[in-house]
């Protein structure tokens, strides 16, 4: 019997709706299959991973430091403030100024490739000369000293320029002759020529923390370059003897001046000069043992009011010690020691040696300042004037330390290394 036509067209119908449904269910099928491979790719993607963004737990200490920073600061400069300028608020204000401006630094500086300073290290060290011979013809400043560019708000600090161009250069030096760092006249020649010539300029303000900070860095940077050990010792000797001549011709009166009361702050003495030398290093250790082991609490230091000179600069950590004792002063150090390492672990995974020269040099700037700064509100050092990184107050300084941070998340962009 032959079949119906209505039949076949029917059938016809049916199939290619059967063929439809099973093609738009293998697609449904396949498109189900995929997004779930979708979605644990975006959740895997390492967003704040090396590579593909900046590194989340770098930015977290760094927010944290400053947020904390921020707050000491405050704490141990309303009362300085009101009393000197009547705005308890004065050094917040422009502080919160500074961490704004240091911020957009460091986010700009963490998009940009970090190669491009390969090709302008040596521009940015001759700028930092520059800008040491600049302030030796400006006007002295307080004490007589020579040591800031005046900028409208905040002065500029060239000795910051300076640290900055120092650990630049030498990591584009040390890349760029990484199989001769072990000769002398490519490791020992350049650092003598580079940090001798800084350093006269540094006298010349006089500024001899900064030759302090900028001498430990040269060392740590041809160290990491590849100097021999032996050319260590070599320099460390003749140092002291150029340090001897100056001390004997009187080329050192300022450093020797500053000598004066050093580990005698809390020796009885009737010496009324004595007494006015060691004045901010005897109060800086009154603050630091009256804070005990838990503190005074936030807010409450003594020492603040009018006792500690400044305390909202180079001595804050004092007042961190009063008012947050032995436990938070350690757990704040602890911080800054993460920031250390996790800034060294970035730089040594980054792809080139320029990158890791570059980041560790940057990142070990903290940690020399710190070291340094506590030794001298301990009176292990003498009094050199030397800021604790996000804590102290300073414009060119704290902007410039971010600007630098912002270097080394760009330098943790590119290193082929997994979130840890």
């Amino acid at each position: 019997m032959a079949p119906n036509k209505k039949m076949l067209l029917r059938g016809d119908v049916n199939r290619i709706y059967d063929e439809d449904y099973r093609r738009r269910q293998k697609a449904k099928k396949e498109k189900l299959f995929v997004r779930p491979t979708r979605q644990r790719k975006l959740k895997n993607a390492k967003w704040f991973s090396i590579g593909m963004g900046i590194d989340l737990p770098f930015c977290l200490i760094i927010f944290i430091l400053l947020t904390v920073g921020t707050i000491m600061m405050f704490s141990a400069s309303y009362a300085f403030a009101y009393y000197t300028v009547g705005d308890s608020y004065f050094y917040l204000k422009r502080q919160l100024i500074f961490i704004g401006l240091g911020v957009a630094a460091m986010i700009v500086m963490s998009f940009l490739n970090y190669n491009k300073l390969h090709k302008v290290a040596p521009f940015v060290l001759g700028f930092a000369y520059f800008c040491l011979l600049l302030v030796l013809i400006l006007p002295s400043g307080e004490g007589g000293v020579k040591r800031w560019i005046p900028l409208g708000m905040f002065n500029v600090q060239p000795s910051e320029i300076a640290k900055f161009a120092i650990i630049l250069f030498f990591s584009h030096w040390a890349s760029k002759y990484y199989n001769k760092m072990h000769l002398a006249k490519y490791s020992v020649l350049p650092g003598v020529i580079v940090f001798g010539s800084v350093a006269g300029l540094l006298i010349l303000e006089p500024h001899y923390s900064g030759i302090v900070i900028i001498g430990v860095l040269t060392v740590i940077m041809l160290y990491i370059g590849g100097m021999k050990t032996r050319y260590l010792a070599i320099g460390a000797i003749a140092l002291f003897g150029v340090i001897l001549l100056l001390a004997i011709t009187g080329g050192l009166s300022y450093a020797m001046s500053r000598m004066d009361g050093w580990g005698q702050a809390l020796t009885a003495s009737r010496d009324s000069e004595l007494w006015d030398s060691t004045w901010q290093t005897r109060n800086s250790l009154y603050a630091i043992g009256s804070g005990g082991l838990w503190g005074l609490g936030l807010g409450q230091s003594r020492q603040k009011f009018l006792y500690l000179p400044e305390p909202q600069n180079d001595f804050i950590f004092a007042i961190v010690v009063e008012e947050m004792g032995l436990i938070g002063a350690a757990i704040i150090l602890l911080i800054f020691a993460l920031l250390v390492w996790r800034g060294i672990t970035l730089s040594l995974r980054a792809k080139d040696k320029f990158g890791k020269l570059l980041g560790i040099g940057l990142t070990s700037q903290i940690g020399v300042q710190v070291v340094l700064n506590i030794l001298v509100i301990t009176d292990w050092l003498p009094n050199t004037g030397i800021s604790l990184p996000f804590f102290s107050y300073g414009g060119s300084s704290l902007i410039m330390l971010l600007a630098q941070m912002g270097i080394v998340l760009s330098v943790s962009r590119t290193a082929n290394i997994e979130k840890q």
